[in-house]
């Protein structure tokens, strides 16, 4: 990923934020050979305490293609929330118009979970925390264990220890305080709720947050 310095995000915590907020993520693996690069989309959880970057944990269908390159050292990309920046919003001029984002990409060769038990305990895990705030939380040993068997054999989960983190806060650093400031207002003012949470974390950063 470039990253130009202005635009570089080398906090762990706030990489690792952005990865719990944003957790579907795709896993991309170099194709065998000449052929292209493998991409599958699929949610991950983040072990902070493993590592010095943290572990990430996911699984996929048996029957996905991609399993047979889950020995090769693998990107894996997450996008934090995004928006198109007008530049009416600039108080300088002339200016082109530009897109403002957050995303980590994390770099780890995948290795395959044989352990049914850790797999069950994995998908619980993964459920436990989507599942977290609703009322009532469906819960995930209220399957019968004979279709969680199932379940469990025609996927296949992995964990991925991080050996490199890339954070890119493309955040209009590069701008004048006065420019900055009128791209939060503009994205304040916006009806969709992405633009409105880059603002919140471009108006963060300048208050030195």
């Amino acid at each position: 990923m470039y990253v130009p310095p202005a635009f570089k995000q080398s906090d762990l915590d706030a990489c690792h934020g952005l990865i719990e907020a944003n957790g579907f993520g795709t896993l991309v693996s170099p194709g065998a050979g000449a052929a292209a690069p493998n991409a599958t989309h699929i949610p991950f959880l983040l072990d902070r305490t493993r590592g010095p970057n943290g572990t990430l944990i996911g699984h996929m269908a048996r029957a996905n293609p991609h399993r047979e390159l889950l020995g090769a050292e693998a990107l894996v990309i997450f996008q934090g929330p995004h928006a198109y920046v007008s530049p009416s919003w600039y108080e300088a001029s002339p200016a082109v118009p530009t897109w403002n984002y957050l995303a980590v990409h994390a770099y780890g060769t995948p290795k395959i979970i044989d352990d049914p038990a850790r797999v069950r305990a994995t998908l619980a895990r993964l459920t436990e925390v989507h599942e977290a705030g609703r009322s009532p939380a469906w819960q995930f040993e209220s399957l019968p264990g004979d279709f969680v068997d199932e379940m469990v054999r025609g996927i296949v989960a992995f964990e991925i220890p991080i050996v490199r983190l890339e954070g890119k806060w493309k955040l209009s650093q590069n701008r004048s305080p006065a420019d900055r400031n009128g791209v939060i207002q503009g994205l304040r003012a916006q009806d969709d709720p992405m633009p409105r949470a880059v603002a919140e974390v471009m108006a963060q950063m300048m208050d030195g947050g």
